[in-house]
């Protein structure tokens, strides 16, 4: 049976996406990845936020890649969880009005692939619901929505983390862990 994933890519201060769910801070960072590509052929469903599935797109402006998901590095069931599906039918994807149907509808779609859980309130849903089989650690990347916030609050309770990126000679990790040099003064 499938497992449930939740793998995301964030900022070292807990966030996912900037103000309106920007996700144009990415694009420095996207490029070949093998651990994100092997990862990738390991997933046989998509289980997304109505926002997620709406948002911004880290490949805007690119023809070829542009609406796909990871950037049409994978092609599959999509599964979004949504209380206001669209008027119209989107080609391969299902809306489903609530949690434990879409998991188990997604679970059915991958058979014994990963169903990857895209969108931070999918996922704290799935954590809660404890339907999720392995959240991963994502690396960190740059400034940006947090990836869960204190109920109530409004703040941040991501942890941040000063650990490398698990990619090591990636862009990614040169870039997110270099240190900022002292202040002259």
């Amino acid at each position: 049976m499938a497992k449930m994933l939740y793998s995301a890519t964030m900022s070292l201060d807990g966030f996912i996406t900037g103000p309106g769910g920007d996700m144009s801070w990415l694009t420095p960072y996207l490029g070949p990845d093998p651990m994100a590509d092997r990862l990738v052929g390991r997933v046989g469903a998509i289980l997304a936020g109505r926002r997620s599935f709406g948002g911004d797109d880290p490949h805007r402006g690119d023809p070829e890649r542009e609406g796909k998901a990871f950037g049409g590095g994978w092609d599959g069931p999509q599964f979004v969880l949504t209380h206001r599906p669209p008027s119209a039918p989107v080609p391969g994807v299902t809306f489903v009005g609530d949690l434990r149907t879409a998991v188990a509808e997604a679970r059915r779609a991958a058979g014994d692939r990963y169903v990857n859980v895209i969108g931070a309130d999918v996922a704290r849903q799935c954590l809660a619901a404890e339907m999720l089989d392995e959240p991963r650690r994502p690396p960190a990347c740059t400034t940006a929505s947090p990836a869960r916030s204190s109920a109530g609050s409004g703040r941040s309770s991501a942890r941040r983390t000063r650990r490398p990126s698990p990619c090591p000679g990636s862009r990614r990790s040169r870039r997110t862990t270099a240190r900022r040099p002292p202040a002259c003064g």
